[in-house]
């Protein structure tokens, strides 16, 4: 039986944001899981300017406790349309910042590739 606030169905575990620890403890690689509330998208660029405004002191752009972001890259509008299409982009392009952002209780990432060694340590102590 899973703890938190998710529940299963349909054979996935669903998520609503922000996560707490009790959400996530148990999950597992390979876990089906549908994600319901608000995902934040930014890539490296972003991630650089979060960990200068927490070194700083100042105030993020949103709540980072419990969050979720998605590593997306830029993806320009084609004429005509308002947005571009979003696709995921290199999970270590971030590694440079998310044991900081852990640390400031981050608790999602969503991306493609591997981590660092240092970014597996961080999510286990986070």
């Amino acid at each position: 039986m899973r703890k938190g606030k998710g529940s299963m169905e349909f054979g996935k575990l669903i998520l609503k944001t922000p996560l707490s620890n009790n959400d996530i403890i148990n999950l597992k690689t390979g876990d089906k899981v549908l994600i319901n509330g608000v995902i934040y998208t930014a890539r490296d660029a972003a991630h650089k300017r979060f960990v200068e405004a927490i070194e700083a002191g100042k105030e993020l752009p949103f709540e980072l406790q419990g969050q979720i972001i998605y590593y997306a890259g830029p993806s320009p509008a084609k004429p005509g349309a308002v947005i571009g299409s979003c696709g995921p982009t290199t999970s270590s392009r971030m590694d440079a910042y998310t044991p900081k952002l852990l640390e400031h209780g981050l608790k999602g990432m969503i991306g493609k590739g591997k981590r660092s060694d240092e970014v597996k340590d961080a999510i286990k102590k986070a």
